[in-house]
């Protein structure tokens, strides 16, 4: 094995997302789904009562998605799981694509703390783990946050961990599988309303530039949108996106009316924003928009919640689009609107009135598994199959760079700060057939993310971050 000892000095400065290559890229959800996640409701964190009234959202969803892909639930405990068997089977929902996990939860949001699967240069299949701290800190999460980990330990999938990376919900942001990245501010970068004096504790002290970094090089993105976004001590998760706006494949934006836009809380100017988004070649989105609920929503035992509901928190499976319903005269006019955006998929109605009770509906508690290519190989420089990994990531000091070659080559590095400036660059670098470990020494240099790019025989191979944390 070869060892080289680098030894670099770095100032933490601005960042220029253009310099970061696409590690990873984020499949689209209309994509082809291997399965479905669900985290079922228990009564566990917020008792018994919460627990039914849930049960028969989760019955209709795995009804819903289980003949055409497989269907994942974590359940609490060996006990849930025969209870939720138990319903499955009273309900007549074949168990053929259903399996379980045990694991223990504290509450439903799977979108938002569940595993978040990527594909790497090479097109293969690996979970994300970010940063998960019950929507700033505001709910329980030990048992939510460690899932995607876990999952992927028991199922022997590659995990990254982006916990000290940076701290984000699946729901707070929407990509239209091109590139293109829409979040609010509100629900990722901590901030405080002047006026109501309410925190969104997530990643303090990070900017939108570093923000940016990190979604490009872990995501895919290539442009950006963010909107301010909105506080309220009503929505927990300080504005998710995906509950006003959704991308539909061929340049479409869902989303509502600009009156309803205002009544959901979304201030003028993001509205504005939203009128005038364009895709990564600068065409303008077309705009397709569904209604709110006609009536404020009420829940199964009567309760009115007074406020109305979302059809754009919506979850497209494999042949399924599973729609949030109310049991409303808009329930029809929003199934038909989406159902024309997504043909050769059956719309279900998915009756959320009691989940939204809690704050979310359908897509907020789904996740997507991409299917697994069937070939993909390692990506090919010249004669050479590599693949950079580095660890540990985060580290305190020492970042080992392993790339594995099948034939004795040449690779060297460049060594970028923030700001887009070259500060070290390693030349010829011999890498033997097998393994190759270069190690770098991180030791005077100060915390933050750093980005590494690699040339295998004078072709740019990949970049890399470099997250240290003394």
């Amino acid at each position: 094995m070869k060892l080289i000892n680098i030894a670099f000095l770095l100032g933490l400065l601005l960042l220029n997302e253009q310099l970061i290559a696409q590690n990873y890229s984020m499949p689209a959800e209309d994509l082809e789904h291997e399965g479905t996640w669900l985290q079922w409701p228990h009564q566990y964190e917020y008792g018994m009562a919460y627990r039914n009234s849930l049960d028969a959202t989760w019955i209709a969803m795995t009804s819903a998605l289980q003949s055409n892909e497989q269907v994942h639930i974590i359940a609490y405990n060996t006990t849930e799981k025969n209870r939720i068997i138990g319903l499955l089977n009273a309900a007549n929902v074949p168990l053929t694509n259903v399996d379980f996990i045990i694991e223990p939860t504290n509450d439903v949001w799977v979108r938002d703390n569940g595993p978040l699967y990527v594909r790497d240069a090479t097109g293969n299949l690996l979970i994300e783990d970010w940063g998960f701290n019950g929507w700033g800190g505001d709910y329980n999460y030990n048992f939510c946050n460690p899932i995607p980990t876990e999952l992927a330990n028991l199922n022997g999938t590659t995990v990254l961990d982006l916990n000290n990376v940076m701290t984000v919900e699946g729901g707070a942001y929407e990509m239209d599988g091109n590139g293109v990245f829409l979040a609010t501010k509100s629900a990722i970068l901590s901030q405080t309303n002047p006026t109501t004096q309410i925190h969104s504790i997530r990643n303090l002290g990070m900017s939108e530039a570093q923000a940016n970094a990190i979604i490009t090089q872990y995501l895919g993105a290539t442009k950006f949108y963010w909107l301010e976004g909105a506080f309220s001590t009503d929505d927990i998760t300080d504005f998710h996106i995906d509950g006003f706006v959704k991308f539909v494949p061929g340049n479409k934006l869902v989303t509502m009316s600009d009156a309803d836009l205002l009544y959901w809380g979304v201030i003028q100017s993001d509205i504005a924003i939203l009128n005038s988004m364009t895709n990564a070649n600068n065409v303008p989105y077309t705009k397709i928009i569904i209604p709110l609920t006609q009536n404020d929503v009420v829940t199964t035992n009567g309760t009115n919640l007074g406020y109305k509901g979302s059809y754009a928190n919506y979850y497209v499976a494999n042949n399924r689009v599973l729609v949030p319903n109310y049991n409303d005269p808009n329930d029809a006019v929003a199934n038909n609107i989406i159902a024309g955006l997504y043909p050769g998929r059956t719309v279900v109605g998915i009756d959320v009135r009691n989940l939204y009770q809690n704050g979310g509906m359908v897509h907020c508690v789904t996740q997507q598994q991409p299917k697994q290519m069937a070939s993909s190989g390692l990506l090919k420089m010249g004669n050479t199959n590599k693949k950079t990994t580095v660890y540990p990531n985060p580290t305190n000091r020492y970042s080992n760079l392993m790339i594995h070659s099948e034939k004795s080559t040449v690779c060297s590095l460049e060594l970028y700060n923030t700001l887009g400036e070259l500060i070290y660059s390693v030349e010829k670098c011999q890498l033997i057939a097998g393994e190759n470990k270069l190690t770098l020494d991180l030791e005077k240099i100060e915390n933050g993310i750093y980005f590494c790019k690699i040339f295998i025989e004078n072709n740019q191979f990949e970049t890399v971050v470099i997250n240290l944390q003394k």
